[in-house]
């Protein structure tokens, strides 16, 4: 796989848009950043940085061998998204990344949903520059 410019840009675009949704969530509707114990400020550069990171994960993986033998975009793009949200998902939840003190049940379905509907959006993203953004590269296999 060759990296031209639709990887550049549906990286990038899909990153900001995931850490949106994350500082949407965290910091409007739950206000978790209260609960910070070190300054905002790391916390925000980490946060970032770990989107970046997440922004090229989907799109290598939904440009990955498995996931091109479904044919249908839309549902590769979904399952896509349901598989990074999971795997970010449990990562946190093993590691122990939370903002809450006492977690229930309930509260690990909704972000656990949460996280799963925030990588679907940037798979979506990623989905949308692969059908409208022209790459003179060609992409090999």
């Amino acid at each position: 796989m060759r990296l031209g410019i639709r990887f550049f840009l549906s990286w990038i675009v899909s990153a900001l848009i995931m850490f949106a949704l994350f500082y949407l969530w965290h910091g409007a509707f739950l206000n978790d950043f209260k609960r910070i114990q070190f300054p905002l400020a790391y916390f925000v550069t980490f946060a970032a940085f770990t989107y970046m990171v997440l922004g090229a994960g989907i799109y290598f993986l939904f440009e990955s061998r498995l996931m091109k033998k479904v044919g249908h975009l839309f549902v590769r793009a979904v399952l896509t998204g349901v598989i990074a949200g999971m795997s970010v998902f449990m990562i946190a939840t093993i590691i122990n990344i939370s903002l809450t003190s006492r977690l229930s049940l309930q509260h690990l379905l909704i972000d656990c949903s949460w996280q799963i509907f925030e990588q679907v959006v940037g798979v979506m993203v990623v989905l949308l520059f692969k059908i409208f953004v022209h790459d003179p590269i060609q992409e090999t296999v």
